[in-house]
């Protein structure tokens, strides 16, 4: 096997509990999003058009559906001999099995795969996210710096800064300082969590950390930190684009909200960077004699019969004859039925709000009702 310049390990095992129901039989990364597509989609995307060809995908939580969307990884161009998208399960050895026990044990439970490919430099991901990057130029500035370790940070407003962890750089970008969530930050760039590793510096801070017992195995809490007491060459990338963390219902509901309108934030119709989505072919939309859709993403299969107003309709959506939808995600298969009145909601996979069903306020000082997969709400509920 030819040695690869740089390979992606994408970390997609989170169970995202923040997400409740929509995450309670799938886990985050497969959870649809945007009507047609996956929230792991934006990643894989953002991977092939970098020209990172060979991703592989650390799972754990629900696996089944993650890997029987992700396939062969064709539907990314990810499917190239050699390379392509791996998956990559826990798995028993002869010392028996564990679970992944934070980031970097994920990792380094996959250290043959990163060996088996050789490559000069490692990118870490995860895939839960909103955006569009161009992992080239950070892999550019990695190279040029001859840093063991680059990563990705954006400017956030100061008022947040204690929120994430918070990035010092000199003035050459070089990292001086790492804290994680500081009461009183001197600094707002904050980790996106994406980072780029010199191969062999990698090997060996994951190899020292695993025969660490008071670690915590995690990049943020255990690898970062130690690396910069060590005085290795540390240095961030600054992302001046969008980008949203979909990681609770709130943010989920905001961020696709925000898909709408004619000049959206992120412009999932872009074609200088396409997202892309294993998304199966299905026949085209039907808006029915009396249907009324209004500033709408509506998905193939889908039939309105009633009203959609400001609302994303995934694949196969059903919208019944008097039914209203409005300011709401309606995921794959799910079905309002003749009288429903939805109202900023979510509704999972195959779900259905009976006929003449109530769901939902416009008070926006309210949760957003949430429906998980497979349930059936019903009038007296």
């Amino acid at each position: 096997m030819s040695r690869k310049e740089c390979i992606a390990m994408l970390l997609a095992g989170g169970q995202g509990s923040r997400l409740g129901a929509l995450t309670s039989k799938i886990a985050k990364p497969a959870v649809s999003f945007g009507g047609k597509y996956r929230i792991i989609d934006f990643t894989l995307s953002n991977c092939a058009n970098s020209g990172i060809d060979t991703v592989g995908v650390l799972t754990q939580y629900r696996p089944y559906r993650l890997h029987a969307y992700l396939g062969s990884g064709s539907a990314w161009d990810l499917d190239e001999r050699g390379g392509g998208v791996s998956i990559l399960p826990p798995y028993a050895t002869q010392d028996g099995g564990a679970w992944y026990n934070g980031t970097a044990d994920a990792v380094t439970q996959n250290l043959d795969y990163i060996k088996a490919h050789d490559p000069e430099y490692v990118l870490i991901l995860s895939g839960d996210a909103l955006y569009r990057m161009d992992y080239r130029e950070m892999l550019d500035n990695h190279i040029k710096h001859n840093a063991d370790l680059t990563i990705a940070v954006m400017p956030v407003p100061w008022e947040d800064a204690s929120r994430f962890g918070i990035l010092t750089t000199d003035d050459d970008d070089r990292i001086t300082k790492f804290t994680e969530k500081p009461e009183k930050p001197d600094s707002n760039l904050a980790s996106m969590g994406i980072y780029i590793f010199t191969a062999d510096f990698l090997i060996k801070a994951l190899e020292d950390d695993a025969l660490d017992q008071r670690s915590g195995h995690d990049f943020g809490g255990d690898i970062i930190p130690k690396a910069l007491a060590d005085g290795k060459n540390l240095y961030v990338h600054k992302f001046h684009g969008y980008w949203k963390d979909v990681g609770t219902i709130a943010s989920y509901h905001e961020t696709s909200m925000g898909l709408l309108g004619p000049n959206p934030e992120f412009d999932i119709y872009e074609k200088s960077a396409p997202i892309m989505s294993n998304d199966t072919t299905r026949p085209p939309h039907y808006i029915g004699p009396n249907g009324r859709v209004d500033d709408c993403l509506v998905s193939n299969g889908c039939e309105v019969f009633g009203t959609a107003k400001h609302s994303i309709l995934s694949t196969d959506c059903v919208v019944e004859e008097r039914a209203i939808v409005e300011d709401s995600v309606l995921l794959p298969g799910a079905i309002v039925k003749s009288g429903a009145h939805v109202v900023r909601a979510i509704l999972g996979e195959n779900a259905v709000v009976e006929e003449g069903v109530k769901l939902g306020s416009v008070d926006t000082q309210k949760d957003t009702a949430v429906v998980g997969n497979d349930v059936v709400i019903g009038k007296g509920e």
